[in-house]
This record gives structure tokens, C-alpha cells and sequence, in this order.
């Protein structure tokens, strides 16, 4: 014996399409859904994650020009603070919406003075830093010794003679709290896309 029943395929419903009942408030929801997550995925991202940064100005160079675009990685420094020689993003206490990408010099407690144009910590000639490459002659309140608190950061341009960084008041020490993040990632232009090194 034959079967000649037939079961019926059952159409896809195309997103936006109505539904049987004639209404499309099904897949609206489901869109505002998606809506709010992606919001959220993206809110997380920023604050939490990462964030990108594009560089104004020379006080980097050689490292990185004007013009280049960073990836900060906020999460970073979630379990430890900044190494010396991490290049960091942080905002000046004056006015928090100016953010500054420069490279830590002095960890808190530590003592930073520029003399004879090189850097010392505590006295002793940092003769690990290959960032710098012209003697320093711009020594602003490094001059003297410069006493780090608890949680304050020295940190300096690499490009030594044409930076604004720790060696003036403004922006002075850098404390934790300033600091966005860490620059992990050059992601603009392309042809120089790359890991930042910061060892």
C-alpha cells in the first residue's frame, strides 16, 4: 500500500517578517534584544577591556608617531600596577578629558633625577633604558631629586627634548588612578602594524 500523505515543509520566517498571527512584535523584541547586548558587550569593552587611542603629536617618536592608532588594554593592570618602561595613556589631574601616552620611568617610592642629560634611580644610572637615544638636556624639576609617593608614577616622552611629561608640573607625577591603560597594540597605519614594546 501506498502512502500518499504529505508533510507540509514549514516556511522560515524571514527576520522582520510578520508571524502567523499577523504582528511583527516577536522579532522586534528579539532585535532590541541583540540591540542591548551588543551595547553592552561594547560598554564592557571600553571601560573595562580595551580602548583605542590615536597619538597627537612627536613626544613619542621615535616609538610611535603622530597620528599612529593604540589599542589600551584597560584590564592590564586589573592584578598589578605598570612596569618600568610600560608605555602608558593617563589622564591630567586638571583636566581629565586630556589623556597623554608617555613612557614609565620611576615606580612608586623610587627617586628620579636627570643629570650629566641621563636618568637615575636612587643614584643609580638607568643604563637599561635604549628609548631615550640623545642625551637629555631639558631636565625641568629633575633637576633635583624627585620623590615618588605611594601609587605615583615618573613617566617620560621618548623623545626626551620635545615632551611634556613628569619633568614639569604639569603633568607632574602620574598617580594609578590616572592611568587608563597599558598601549599593547599599533593598529593604524597598517603597514606598521604591530606590538608595542615596552622591554
Amino acid at each position: 500500500m501506498i502512502d500518499e500523505t504529505v508533510k507540509k515543509k514549514k516556511r522560515k520566517k524571514l527576520p522582520g517578517s510578520f508571524t502567523e498571527d499577523g504582528n511583527v512584535f516577536g522579532t522586534i523584541r528579539d532585535y532590541l534584544v541583540l540591540i542591548a547586548i551588543a551595547l553592552a558587550i561594547a560598554f564592557l569593552t571600553t571601560h573595562f577591556i580595551a580602548v583605542r587611542s590615536v597619538v597627537d603629536g612627536s613626544s613619542m617618536t621615535p616609538t610611535l608617531t603622530n597620528g599612529d592608532s593604540v589599542v589600551v588594554g584597560r584590564i592590564n593592570y586589573a592584578f598589578s600596577g605598570p612596569k618600568r618602561f610600560d608605555i602608558v595613556v593617563f589622564w591630567l589631574k586638571n583636566d581629565p578629558d586630556t589623556h597623554y601616552i608617555k613612557r614609565v620611568i620611576g615606580l612608586p617610592g623610587e627617586t628620579v633625577q636627570i643629570k650629566d642629560g641621563c636618568i637615575y634611580i636612587n643614584g643609580t644610572l638607568l643604563d637599561t633604558d635604549k628609548y631615550g637615544n640623545e642625551a637629555i638636556i631639558r631636565t625641568g624639576r629633575a633637576a633635583e631629586p624627585v620623590t615618588l609617593g605611594e601609587g605615583e608614577y615618573f613617566v617620560m616622552g621618548d623623545n626626551r627634548n620635545n615632551s611634556l611629561d613628569s619633568r614639569y608640573a604639569e603633568p607632574g607625577n602620574v598617580s594609578r588612578k590616572q592611568i587608563i591603560g597599558k598601549a599593547v597594540l599599533r593598529v593604524w597605519p597598517l603597514s606598521s602594524f604591530t606590538w608595542i614594546t615596552h622591554q
